[in-house]
């Protein structure tokens, strides 16, 4: 099952040029670009995983993290193989990097949204890079009807990309990873300022963005460096967005790597709340008192999570705190249980 791509330009001699992602790959034909699941077939960029899932389940939407928008909802979550990125720490490896050939169930768009209508209020598109299979999201998000649709990305993507999916797009979770010479260095990105302009183009589009940031011993954990990515996102996508700092854990070819002290991320969520950032998360430590949200008007808690678990709420159906009244920076409630809203 394969799909001719959206994004690309036919060259001479039935080469084509790439223009998902900004590594814009040349490929003469019988080759794959950087990313493997992009073929040109006789002069015609097809994508080799459409429809093919290497993962599916269903998922809160706090997993993704999304901690403020439909809270409490369920997502039909779905991957398929590849990355635009090479990650030394990458999570997903397994999928994302090591194999050798396409593979994944077969669960074509019409599928998606079958399989999601059964049981959720989302589309989530995680755990790979969903770039690198636009085409199959992008199918599946014109088919999702009254579902919402979820990005979970690294933000790698071209202003193409960008304008083609965020009229279909509900909310996106992008990882802001580090300084350039830790993108050149760890991710294998050649120039990462694409990624802060997807942010910003996100924005201006008015799709809701949370942004989250995987803290790694000795690599992106300096005070200066924290900072600096919080004043960006203050100046750039303002004071309410959602912010996660993640906790790393060894994985890939980081195993040397110890898992990062809950001080650490501590110390970041004080500088970016220090900074004026209304919405700081501790991500990866279950149970830490920062899962959880307070109003940042009068300082009561308004949800009280544990881990992806929604135990407590406090927030009218139109985002208002029930204690002050004060407009909260959440989006899609409708989509979140009744429950919420009745008093229970």
């Amino acid at each position: 099952m394969v799909r001719e791509v959206e994004l690309y330009e036919k060259l001479e001699g039935k080469k084509v040029r790439c223009k998902t992602c900004p590594r814009e790959c040349t490929i003469s034909p019988g080759q794959k670009g950087f990313c493997r699941v992009r073929e040109n077939q006789d002069g015609e960029l097809v994508l080799l995983t459409y429809g093919r899932s290497v993962s599916s389940s269903i998922d809160s939407v706090e997993k993704k993290p999304l901690f403020h928008f439909a809270p409490g909802s369920r997502v039909f979550s779905i991957a398929t193989v590849g990355c635009t990125l090479n990650c030394d720490f990458c999570q997903n490896f397994s999928i994302s990097h090591e194999w050798n050939e396409i593979k994944g169930k077969e669960l074509p768009p019409e599928k998606v949204v079958s399989r999601a209508k059964d049981s959720c209020d989302g589309i989530a598109y995680t755990y790979t890079e969903p770039t690198v299979f636009l085409e199959y999201a992008y199918d599946s998000m014109r088919e999702s009807g009254n579902l919402y649709n979820v990005f979970v990305s690294n933000g790698y993507m071209t202003d193409e990309t960008v304008e083609l999916i965020a009229p279909h797009i509900d909310a996106v979770n992008i990882d802001l990873k580090g300084k350039e010479k830790f993108y050149r260095e760890k991710c294998k990105v050649p120039d990462p300022q694409p990624i802060y302009e997807a942010m910003k183009k996100f924005k201006e589009k008015d799709v809701f963005l949370e942004v989250t940031n995987l803290i790694i011993p000795g690599e992106n954990d300096s005070e200066e460096e924290i900072r600096e990515r919080v004043d960006w996102i203050i100046e750039n996508l303002g004071k309410d967005t959602p912010v996660h700092f993640s906790r790393f854990r060894p994985a890939y070819r980081m195993n040397e790597k110890p898992p990062t002290p809950v001080k650490t991320l501590e110390k970041a969520v004080n500088i970016a709340e220090d900074e004026d950032l209304n919405y700081v998360y501790c991500g990866n430590v279950p149970g830490h008192e920062k899962e959880s949200t307070e109003c940042p008007n009068c300082g009561e808690r308004v949800v009280k999570r544990v881990g992806f678990t929604v135990e407590e709420f406090k927030i009218d159906i139109d985002g208002c705190c029930e204690f002050c009244g004060h407009q909260l920076n959440f989006e899609g409630l409708k989509y979140s249980p009744e429950r919420f809203f009745n008093g229970n």
